[in-house]
């Protein structure tokens, strides 16, 4: 049984995370009051399809092989620089 000091720390946490707009909801946003509600609405879908694919990607085990080898997780990481450049 959890003890109720914890229950209410995880309530508060749970609350502050629920709570607090992270980047994407913050991209969305800035997108909307640039651009107005259809562009907003394409990033809302664009971002979804993103979280599908990673959970689909982690499903299929794909973050097992990215921890387990280094060699995979070094060129995710390259990869990902050289995007960041890109942009």
């Amino acid at each position: 049984m959890v003890s109720t000091e914890r229950l209410l720390a995880f309530a508060a946490l749970s609350f502050v995370l629920i709570v607090v707009p992270g980047p994407s909801v913050l991209f969305v946003v800035g997108r909307a009051l640039a651009q107005g509600r259809r562009a907003a609405l394409t990033t809302v879908a664009g971002n979804t399809l993103g979280a599908y694919a990673l959970i689909v990607a982690v499903a299929l085990g794909v973050g097992s092989v990215v921890e387990r080898s280094v060699l995979v997780f070094t060129l995710l990481k390259l990869a990902g620089a050289a995007y960041l450049v890109y942009l």
